[in-house]
Formats: C-alpha cells, structure tokens, sequence
C-alpha cells in the first residue's frame, strides 16, 4: 500500500543502503548530517499521500487497497492527466529541484509492466517485480552511464572488460555481475534498478553486457561512492534547498554481485537493451514526469524573480520586466509541450497509452539549452543582493540591528529579504544550483546526440513536401547523378 514517511524511514534504518562518503561507511543515512536532510523531505512526501487534502491526487484505490498514482496504469488519456497531476503535486512541494522522486522511475516500471511481453521469457518477472514495488511503495534509483574511462572505445575495448558492468557467470540460481556505472542519484532508495542506458554495439563479447536487474540498496558486495556534499548546513533559512534536497550523486560499483533469476528483465539480448525504452512507453513516461518537473521548476523561478523584482523595486525598470516577460515565455512554452504530450496520446501495441513523443522530445532538447538562461536572469535581476547574505546566526547576534536597517527592502523586512536571496542563491549560484545547472544541462545525455536522435526519428517528410507542392514539382526528384 501507499507507505507513510516513517515507514520509509525505518526500512532505511534497518535495511541500510552500502554507502560510502569520505572513505567510511554510512551506518545510519536518516541520522547521517549529509543524507538526513534528503531523507526526511522524501519521508515527507510520502506523508502527503496520506493527507486528506493530497490523498486522491496522490494515490488511487484498487482492491480496497491505496497505492502511488505513478504506478496507475496508462490505460487512457484521463489517466495521463491523474498521473501528472500526482508528479506536479510532489514537484511543486520541493519547487522542481528533486530530480529522483520515486514517481520518475514508477513511471518506467509502470510502462514496462504494461509492456511486459517485449521481455520475452523474463515477462513474468517485469510483471512480478512491479507488483512487487507497487505493494510495498517502494523508493528506486538507478545507475546510467558506463565509467569515463576512454569515451572514444567501445565498452569491449576497455583496458579491462569489467569496468563497465557484465555479467561474469551464470549458476542455478541466478547471474554475478562485475564492474561499474555512473550516476545513481538517490542513494537512499530501497532498490536499485540496472536498466539499458547507453546504445550497445554488436561485437565478440558484447552480450555480456547487454543486461537488466534489480536489487535491493543493501546487496553484498554493491557500492555507492558518494561525491562531496553540497549540503553545506542544517539551517533551512541559511540553506534552503542544500540543507533539504542534497540528493546526492554516487559512483555505483559492482564487486561481484549476486543477481537471483527472478530479479533479472533482460540478459544476453543486446537487441532488446537498445530497444527498451522505446518499444515499451518507457522513454515516454519518463518524459512525461520530466516535463510536468520542469514546469513546476520554472513556475518556482517565475515566482522567485518576480517576487525579488517587486522586493527591490527593480521590477518598474523595462530592462527587468522584459527578463521576466522572457521567464513566462519559456514558461508558457513548457506549458504547451505538456498540453500537447498528453491531448495527442495514443496507445502503444501492448495498449499502453503513451504521450505524444514529438512534444516530449521538443520539450526535453529545449530545456537543457534553457536552463542557464534562467539561471542568468535571476543573477541579472537579483545582482548584488546575491552576494549581501549573512546568517542566521548573524541576525541573532550583535550586529543584527545593522541588519535589520540596511538590508531592509521596499516590501520587506530584513530578514525575510535576505531569505528571498538565499532561495536564489541556492537555487542559482550555490555548489547546489551549480550541480543543478550541470544535471540539467545532461539530464537526458549529450544535448548533441540529443538533437542527432531527434533528426533521425522526426518525420520530416509532410514539411519537404508541402515545399515539392509549393514549387510544383510532381514527385520528390532523384538523386543527383555524380558530376551533375
């Protein structure tokens, strides 16, 4: 059923994910000062779930029984519109900066489990596996990208062919997996999924690659490294975002894992692998969540610049006004690739009903290009007063009442305009809106190859023959000849 946010938080305590930050182990992440922040906001939004006024938008009945919208199979247009209105609800609560809320891979197993038979003999266990997820309301992560090592060889030509992760044996009872990815976002989930990420090429050995799993956090012999923090203090005033949303970011290693049969999707297929996601719905529903996270991402920077703007005064200048109009044009546009995604739907062959894969591809090759845009904007629109942050502490102290006079504003006191500008500075310029910028600008991988894929796959071809018409030509001319 829909858990509640203790009951995440005492799986996490007992069942500890193997996390590693500065060479120890973290025994305890709902206490750990680096993952407790994270912990307890994702523990929070499982509570809403339960909330009179959330509950119907957040969960629905089956059964007699209330489970996680995201899990909701997309059976029907409506259903689109109940599930993102579910993503948008817990979006909204930590203003689009939590990239991995369970809902972003409930949507994959959701599509995969309505797509089950594309996984062949292993369709029972997608199928399985789901419900499983599903009864239990677990948290999930996953791992991507193969170590960068040498991008220019193949995942063959390493200098060694366990540094991406493959399959090292087979026995009765299950695979052993070695090796390596990069990037599991949420090392506090209760599960790890090892999905396809990258194309595969055909080549000797490269089947051994060509695997899908998932484990629990806490199986022997898997690693999450953790990369420094950028939650830098527990004050929710000095540190709004840091202190709550540190996510954290994690090298997944794989020293000889033990993966049961029952556990595995897709093995030795290499063909499937580079068809998953497409073929499934996967690819769509992932960007369905996405899409409904940026708009929720940029309505909180509409309102942030718009409120720093009223807050100085700055927003009677035409320069400022025309940097916020420019902010609800990329707004109003994300809008609509989200409009469309959903009015343009159509079920898949399994009958899974998938968004329109034009407007998701439109929206998720414009964003990352977006992104610093809006960044810059509310650097230009906040100026120095991103740089003028005191503490806290410093309003406590002594020199408080110099605070309280000079760092008032047209609308505000004191210290609620220095909280405004720490939200944008955590947002924008901290070592936390740093990583946001860079996780944004590769969210769905090289913005170059995005557009490549997006040429390939886009059908271009009523557009040129409008233009034939136009010129009168009665058939789309032939190849020119060699010397013409």
């Amino acid at each position: 059923m829909a858990r509640t946010g203790q009951q995440y938080i005492e799986a996490l305590r007992h069942n500890p994910p193997n996390i590693w930050y500065k060479g120890e182990k973290v025994e305890d992440p709902t206490t750990h000062p680096v993952f407790k922040g994270i912990v307890h906001s994702l523990a929070a939004l499982y509570d809403m779930q339960h909330d009179p006024k959330y509950r119907d938008t957040l969960t629905y009945e089956e059964n007699g029984q209330r489970y996680a919208m995201s899990l909701l199979p997309a059976r029907s247009k409506e259903d689109l519109s109940r599930r993102s209105a579910a993503y948008k609800l817990w979006a909204d609560a930590n203003l689009g900066m939590m990239g991995r809320c369970p809902d972003y891979l409930n949507a994959v197993l959701m599509a995969y489990e309505q797509s089950a038979d594309f996984f062949g003999e292993f369709a029972d266990n997608v199928r399985n596996y789901v419900r499983y997820v599903r009864e239990n309301d677990l948290s999930t992560t996953h791992c991507l990208t193969n170590p960068q090592v040498n991008r220019a060889k193949s995942v063959t030509e390493q200098p060694d062919p366990y540094i991406p992760v493959g399959v090292v044996k087979q026995t009765a009872e299950g695979i052993v997996v070695r090796g390596a990815r990069m990037l599991s976002t949420l090392p506090t989930a209760d599960e790890l999924l090892v999905f396809p990420s990258t194309l595969l090429k055909e080549g000797p050995g490269a089947d051994k690659y060509a695997v899908a799993f998932a484990i629990p956090t806490n199986t022997p012999g898997l690693h999450f490294i953790s990369r420094e923090s950028m939650a830098v203090g527990d004050s929710s005033y000095d540190h709004p975002l840091s202190s709550r949303l540190e996510e954290m970011d994690c090298l997944t290693v794989f020293d000889d894992v033990f993966v049961p049969w029952e556990r595995i999707f897709i093995l030795g297929d290499l063909q499937r692998c580079n068809n998953a996601y497409a073929e499934t719905g996967a690819l769509m529903h992932m960007a369905h969540q996405v899409v409904v996270l940026k708009n929720a991402k940029t309505e909180a920077f509409l309102g942030l610049v718009s409120l720093i703007g009223e807050t100085i005064g700055a927003d009677a200048f035409p320069h400022v006004q025309e940097k916020i109009a420019e902010l609800i044009v990329y707004l109003e546009a994300m809008k609509g690739f989200w409009t469309r995604a959903e009015a343009e739907a159509k079920p898949n062959k399994y009958g899974l009903y998938c968004p329109d894969r034009a407007a998701l591809d439109g929206a998720r090759n414009l964003y990352p290009r977006l992104y610093p845009r809006i960044n810059e904007i509310v650097q230009q629109v906040s100026a120095s007063g991103l740089i003028t942050l005191p503490g806290e502490a410093d309003f406590e102290g002594p020199v408080g009442p110099y605070l309280e006079k000079y760092l008032q504003s047209a609308t505000l006191p004191a210290r609620e305009r220095v909280q405004l500008f720490r939200l944008a500075w955590d947002m924008t310029t901290s070592g936390f809106g740093a990583r946001q910028t860079l996780y944004e600008r590769f969210f769905f991988g090289d913005p170059v190859r995005m557009y490549q894929t997006l040429f390939s796959v886009y059908d271009k071809e009523p557009y040129k023959a409008r233009i034939r018409a136009f010129l009168g030509w009665s058939e789309q001319p032939k190849e020119a000849v060699a010397g013409d």
